[in-house]
C-alpha cells in the first residue's frame, strides 16, 4: 500500500493535467453536446460520453464497483493504464500506472492483467478491485514477437483459467517481399512458428516464453478481438483479413473486388485448429475458401485442406478490434448471449469508399452465430463523408460490460468512452426514428 500511495502522489500533476484535458478537450470553448454522444442506436437505447481525450484507448474492463481500467496504446504522461470511476454518467480519474503502452486488459482470479506489445503483466487487486501495488507488477510472459506490424497483444481466459494471447503476423500475406506486386508466398511461411495464431499460457507462472506456452491455433493473420464463449465452451476470435489484392495482383483482382474481399471472419477455435492464412482467404459471395494468389490462386481456385470454416463472415477490411458476448440483463432478451463486435474502420477500400467505424450485433443460439448481423451503434465517424474518406472522429476499439448491463465502447482516436444503456420506456418514443440498415445489403449481399 505504501508504494501505491507514493506513486499516487507522484501522479498528482499528471492527474490534474489529464482531468483538464478530459473536460476541455484542449480548448476554451465547450464542444457542442450531441444527442447520444453523436451515436445512432436502436429504439430504446441511449448513450453518453463518460470520458474523453484519454489518449489512444484500446481495450477496457469495468469492475463491479463501476471502476474502469483503460489501456492506452502509448503512454500519456508516463503511464499506460488508467483507472477511472464512473458514476451518474461521468467518469473521474483515480490514478494511472504502468510505464508501457499496449492493448490487452482483463481481470482474472483477483489480478489485473495488462499487455504490452511483447509482454504480459499482472497486478494484485484488493477487495475493491484496486491495484495494491502499481509499482511492482509480476511479469507473466515475455519475449513475444514485435516487428512493428500487427504487433498488439490482447488477453483472454477460458473457464479453466488458461490464458490466451493472439499474436499477429508481421506480414500481409507471407510474401517473399512483403507487399511487393507479384511477389510469391514463402514456402511453408516460417513466420507461423512464432506468430499468426493464438498461444496458450499459464495464468500464474512468471516469466514464461514461447517454450513454456503452446500454440493453440494457427493460420490467423492478425487477431485483436478475442472472447471466451461459456455456452459453446470455445474461444472465439475475429481475424483482420489480408490487404491489397488489386495492387499486388491486378491480373486477377480489380478495385471493387479488393474492396469486397476477403471477408473479415469470426472463428470458433479448438485446440490445434488451422484457419488457413496465408494459403487461403474466405470469399463471402462464393462462400468458399479461395487459394491466395501468392500461392498460385487466381480468385477462383479453392483449397479446403484441413482448414476450418468461419463461424460468421463480415465485410472486408473493417478491422474488428474487440468482441464481447453480452451476459447482462439490461438489454432486451434478443441480445442475451449474443456478440457485439467493434469494427475500427477500413483504410484499404480505396478508390471505393471506406467503411466501418461502428459496433455490430451478431445473434447467437446455443453458443454459435444464428441469423444476420446488424449495425448496433453507428455515428462514431462523425458523418457519411468522414466514413467514406476514412477520416473518422472516433474509431471504436474496445468493448466492456458494466455491472448493471450497460455496454462501454472506447475509441483510440479521440480517447473517448461511450456508455450505452437501454430503457424500455423510451421504446415508443424512438420506434419510428431508426432507418433501414442498407449497409449489410450493399456490402455483404453484393446488391
Amino acid at each position: 500500500m505504501k508504494s501505491r500511495s507514493i506513486f499516487t502522489l507522484a501522479c498528482t500533476a499528471f492527474m490534474l493535467a489529464l482531468i483538464v484535458s478530459c473536460n476541455t478537450n484542449g480548448t476554451k470553448e465547450k464542444a457542442p453536446v450531441l444527442k447520444n454522444g453523436g451515436l445512432t442506436l436502436p429504439s430504446g437505447f441511449s448513450s453518453n460520453i463518460v470520458a474523453d481525450s484519454l489518449g489512444s484507448a484500446r481495450h477496457l474492463v469495468v469492475t463491479p464497483q463501476n471502476d474502469i481500467y483503460v489501456r492506452l496504446a502509448h503512454t500519456v504522461k508516463g503511464v499506460g493504464t488508467l483507472l477511472l470511476h464512473e458514476e451518474q454518467g461521468n467518469a473521474r480519474l483515480l490514478y494511472g500506472f504502468g510505464d508501457f503502452g499496449g492493448t490487452g486488459v482483463q481481470i482474472h482470479d483477483g489480478y489485473l492483467y495488462t499487455a504490452s506489445n511483447t509482454e504480459i503483466f499482472r497486478y494484485k487487486l484488493d477487495a475493491e478491485n484496486h491495484v495494491t501495488d502499481t509499482a511492482k507488477p509480476e511479469r507473466i510472459v515475455t519475449g513475444l514477437i514485435d516487428r512493428n506490424e500487427h504487433n498488439t497483444k490482447s488477453i483472454m481466459f477460458d473457464d479453466k483459467g488458461n490464458m490466451f494471447i493472439p499474436i499477429g503476423c508481421p506480414s500481409n500475406s507471407c510474401q517473399e517481399n512483403d507487399r511487393k506486386p507479384g511477389s510469391m508466398g514463402m514456402p511453408g511461411c516460417l513466420l507461423l512458428d512464432s506468430a499468426g495464431g493464438v498461444w496458450m499460457f499459464s495464468a500464474d507462472k512468471k516469466d514464461q516464453t514461447y517454450g513454456d506456452g503452446a500454440r493453440y491455433a494457427t493460420g490467423l493473420r492478425n487477431v485483436v478481438a478475442i472472447a471466451w464463449n461459456n455456452q459453446a465452451k470455445k474461444l472465439f476470435v475475429m481475424q483482420h483479413g489480408r490487404d491489397q489484392l488489386n495492387t499486388l495482383f491486378p491480373k486477377y483482382f480489380n478495385d471493387k473486388q479488393n474492396a469486397q474481399l476477403p471477408a473479415e471472419c469470426m472463428y470458433a477455435l479448438g485446440n490445434g485448429d488451422n484457419a488457413g492464412w496465408p494459403y487461403i482467404y474466405y470469399d463471402p459471395f462464393k462462400k468458399k475458401k479461395i487459394l491466395m494468389p501468392e500461392y498460385g490462386g487466381d480468385g477462383e481456385k479453392t483449397l479446403d485442406s484441413n482448414f476450418i470454416d468461419p463461424a460468421a463472415a463480415y465485410p472486408a477490411h473493417l478491422a474488428p478490434n474487440d468482441l464481447l458476448f453480452y451476459a447482462g440483463d439490461m438489454f432486451p432478451e434478443k441480445y442475451k448471449n449474443g456478440a457485439f463486435i467493434a469494427f475500427h474502420g477500413s483504410w484499404n477500400r480505396s478508390p471505393e469508399p471506406q467503411a466501418g467505424f461502428f459496433v455490430v450485433f451478431q445473434p447467437f443460439k446455443n453458443g454459435m452465430p444464428d441469423g444476420d448481423w446488424e449495425v448496433f451503434a453507428d455515428g462514431f465517424s462523425g458523418g457519411a463523408d468522414s466514413t467514406a474518406n476514412g477520416h473518422a472522429v472516433h474509431r471504436p476499439c474496445g468493448l466492456a460490460q458494466g455491472p448493471d448491463g450497460a455496454l462501454y465502447v472506447c475509441d483510440d482516436n479521440r480517447g473517448t468512452i461511450f456508455r450505452i444503456t437501454y430503457n424500455k420506456n423510451d421504446l415508443e418514443r424512438d420506434k419510428n426514428k431508426t432507418g433501414p440498415n442498407n449497409f449489410r445489403d450493399t456490402q455483404v449481399a453484393g446488391k
